[in-house]
Parts: structure tokens; C-alpha cells; sequence
């Protein structure tokens, strides 16, 4: 009997793939209560993610940068998506846009200010709107010392099991924040009246991450 039961579990946690696996005993001839499984930790694999901006030039042209050193960490709760948890940290001195100086005027003072304010972080608050693997993420973003609320719309990939064993989610997200609001004030007027630099900047994140050992 002992030995049926051990095989029964052991095929029941190989069936749920990526969930945490389920842990407790029970009693011979009795019901067993099916305890809650715990949120499983993930990491941002960096190597296979980008943080990526775009913002118009003279309200013509589009410029897309990207932040190059980042990390994060996401508690996936897979039976309640709603109580799921993510973090994460920019280190604003990686900005690139493929351009030295214009880089360096984005780490200055007009722009990130980045010897003052070394990092950008976001929190995540509230899950909600979920239809499927798509939902919408509230949360915070702190930028140069400001820190307001912020809505991502985000689209659940996974999990997979990675070639190294360890289970793999993508999340790719977006959103458009106004830079002004966060101190990032610095334009100019063009002749037609327009900006050098647009006001709203457009936020796409795709991330992988990676199950904690």
C-alpha cells in the first residue's frame, strides 16, 4: 500500500510540470487536505531579455534605446496569479542608444542624472484583467528620485524546461510613460513648434526568466 501511494504522488507531481511540488502525509484510510503550493521563485535572465525604450526625434523619427545592465525577480503563484510578486532594478548608467554622446548627455544632468541616481526600480503591486496568459501589472516606477504609479500590459509565456533542467517563463510587457513627470525635463522647441526630444516614451520589456535553484 505504502509503496502504490509513493508512486501515485510521484507520478502526480511529474503531471504538474512546472507548479512547485506538493509536500505532506497521510493517514492510512483517511482524506487527505491538499495543502497550498508555494509561489515558485524565478530570476531575469539577462543574457535572454532586453529593456528597451523608444521616443521620437523632432517628432519625425523614432530613436530605441535600450538599458544593458539590469536584474529581477518574479513569485509566480500559479494557482493564484493575482498574488503573484515581481521586482526589478536598471542601473540607468547602461543606457545605449548607439550613440556616445548622445548617451552621455542621457546620463547628465538634463536627463537621468545618473551619479546622483544610479537606478531606476520597479514594484509590482496589483495583478488584474487577466484573460489567459495576458494581463495588466500596477505597480511603481522610481526614476531620478520620483516615484509614481505605472500599469503594464503583459503577455505570460511558459513555463518550458530549459536545456540546463530548470523551468523557463517569458514575460513581455509594455507601457508609455511622459519622461516630464519623472524630472526628465530637457527639449527644445523646433521651427514647426514640435520637440527634439517627444515628451511620452514607449516601455517594451521582454524578459526570460529562469527558476531559482
Amino acid at each position: 500500500m505504502k509503496t502504490r501511494r509513493t508512486l501515485l504522488l510521484a507520478a502526480f507531481a511529474l503531471g504538474m510540470g512546472a507548479l512547485p511540488a506538493w509536500s505532506g502525509t497521510a493517514r492510512e484510510g483517511s482524506a487527505q487536505a491538499r495543502p497550498a503550493a508555494a509561489a515558485a521563485e524565478y530570476e531575469i535572465d539577462p543574457s535572454h531579455s532586453q529593456v528597451l525604450f523608444k521616443v521620437k526625434h523632432l517628432g519625425i523619427s523614432t530613436v530605441t534605446g535600450r538599458f544593458r545592465d539590469f536584474a529581477g525577480t518574479v513569485s509566480y503563484d500559479a494557482q493564484n496569479p493575482a498574488a503573484s510578486r515581481a521586482s526589478a532594478t536598471i542601473k540607468t548608467a547602461s543606457i545605449d542608444t548607439d550613440n556616445d554622446r548622445r548617451d552621455n548627455h542621457l546620463r547628465g544632468a538634463d536627463f537621468f542624472e545618473a551619479d546622483k541616481y544610479p537606478e531606476i526600480t520597479f514594484a509590482a503591486g496589483r495583478l488584474r484583467e487577466a484573460r489567459g496568459d495576458a494581463f495588466k501589472l500596477d505597480g511603481t516606477l522610481t526614476m531620478r528620485g520620483v516615484t509614481r504609479p505605472i500599469t503594464l500590459d503583459v503577455e505570460k509565456v511558459g513555463p518550458v524546461r530549459g536545456p540546463d533542467g530548470r523551468d523557463r517563463m517569458a514575460f513581455n510587457a509594455t507601457t508609455t510613460l511622459d519622461r516630464t513627470q519623472y524630472g526628465l525635463t530637457w527639449s527644445r522647441a523646433t521651427e514647426a513648434g514640435g520637440l527634439v526630444v517627444g515628451n511620452d516614451v514607449q516601455i517594451v520589456l521582454e524578459l526570460e526568466t529562469v527558476r531559482k535553484r
